[in-house]
């Protein structure tokens, strides 16, 4: 599922969660987060497998319907 975008005034397409006035494709944005990204420490392996385990849950009935 993809964030939904709206339109707003001169054009710009908006997307839910983004600092306000940040296109979607904003290079400055996207160069920004590369950066914060590569100054993060590197995850332990604990931590990879926490988030490995969030992302291959088995789907609860209500989200199967939708």
């Amino acid at each position: 599922m993809t964030a939904p975008r709206t339109a707003v005034a001169g054009g710009d397409i908006t997307v839910p969660g983004r600092p306000v006035g940040v296109t979607h494709g904003d290079a400055a944005y996207w160069a920004r987060v590369h950066r914060i990204t590569a100054e993060a420490p590197p995850l332990a392996d604990h931590q990879r497998a926490v988030i490995r385990a969030a992302f291959h849950q088995p789907r609860k009935p209500k989200e199967q319907a939708a």
